[in-house]
């Protein structure tokens, strides 16, 4: 671990840059992978969008597969799985195969949220009879369920849970969020709980919660939280805050309900004064990180302090992706992570 005692890891979104297609996004996540493993970040995880121009990854289990074949070190998984589209049987036997694969090595990050529209998570239903139920606490019990062992006998599908093909190895579950409710059922499940900071700032009452509210499981003894955070780093902070047009703009776009790819700066900075009012408009009740190394290594360690959480994972969002990894190579530099590179994998 770093001098900061901070663990800090990797939430890749797959933005598509504009000019670009979803395939050449997908593949700079591959190649940032690769650059986050080697710079010592601790785990690795790709997020699910539906049907948006702006972001690339409508599986995260397609591309986990290869990020875990070509790194060594970080774990990686989900962030996360939108559990109400699916059925709790498939995501287990997705993610217990590349458990089985990368053994030690793979988290599955669960959310409730749609990753998409309300259309878009109609079409996405097997049977469209009706609006499917709203019952995550019950998919959740049964997800685990598989993992653990814990059907109850008379469960029609208790003897599933014996047929997964990658055990004994499990992935590491997680419950991500970004309101009351999850951290609810996160701390009510014995869960290890991501707070998306970077959707919902200010959560520190809700992480508080999750704490006091914790029930010890055999899968999570104590209570284990990590936060999302959005940083552009770059040489300088006014260079950061320019590169920052281009997620400011996108962000602004998504909120409007007409998505865009990610933009180039100075197109981003164009239609932020024509649309926006100002080249310095930004999202409201968002918040960035952003600056030099040293600024925004001070500016996530005060996040993660207001948390009280000893892991902060960094999504970062700009047009170029040599910027991108850019900004992960000064923040790995500032918090120590390159003098790990010829240490020994990091504890699981």
């Amino acid at each position: 671990m770093n001098g900061s005692a901070l663990r800090l890891s990797v939430l890749d979104q797959a933005p598509i840059p504009q000019g670009s297609t979803g395939g050449d996004a997908l593949r700079n996540s591959l190649d940032l992978a690769k650059l986050a493993d080697r710079l010592g970040f601790f785990r690795y995880w790709v997020a699910e969008h539906h049907a948006t121009p702006m972001l690339a990854c409508a599986s995260p289990e397609i591309l986990i597969g290869p990020i875990a074949e070509l790194t060594e070190r970080m774990r990686v998984g989900s962030g996360g799985v939108m559990l109400p589209h699916y059925s709790p049987l498939k995501v287990a036997e997705s993610f217990s195969m590349l458990a089985g694969m990368n053994p030690g090595r793979i988290d599955l990050g669960i959310g409730r949220a749609p990753g998409s529209d309300q259309r878009t998570a109609y079409a996405l239903q097997r049977d469209r009879r009706a609006i499917a139920p709203d019952d995550f606490p019950q998919q959740l019990a049964e997800l685990l369920g598989y993992f653990e062992g814990t059907l109850p006998a008379d469960h029609p599908f208790a003897m599933l849970a014996t047929m997964l093909s990658g055990t004994p190895e499990l992935p590491e579950a997680w419950l991500l969020g970004s309101s009351p409710q999850s951290a609810i059922w996160a701390a009510d499940q014995g869960l290890p709980y991501m707070f998306a900071d970077f959707i919902s700032p200010g959560g520190a009452s809700i992480m508080a919660h999750y704490r006091s509210r914790f029930v010890p499981s055999a899968r999570c003894p104590e209570p284990r939280s990590a936060i999302a955070v959005s940083a552009i780093c770059a040489a300088s902070d006014d260079e950061a805050w320019r590169l920052s047009a281009s997620w400011r703009m996108a962000s602004l776009a998504m909120r409007s309900g007409v998505p865009i790819r990610v933009p180039p700066v100075e197109e981003a900075l164009v239609s932020l004064k024509e649309h926006a009012g100002s080249e310095d408009a930004a999202p409201p009740g968002r918040r960035l990180v952003f600056g030099s190394p040293k600024t925004v290594q001070e500016g996530i360690e005060v996040v993660a302090a207001e948390y009280g959480a000893r892991e902060v994972m960094i999504v970062t969002i700009v047009h170029d992706h040599r910027a991108r990894r850019r900004s992960y190579e000064l923040i790995a530099e500032a918090f120590g992570l390159v003098d790990a590179l010829a240490a020994p994998a990091l504890d699981r």
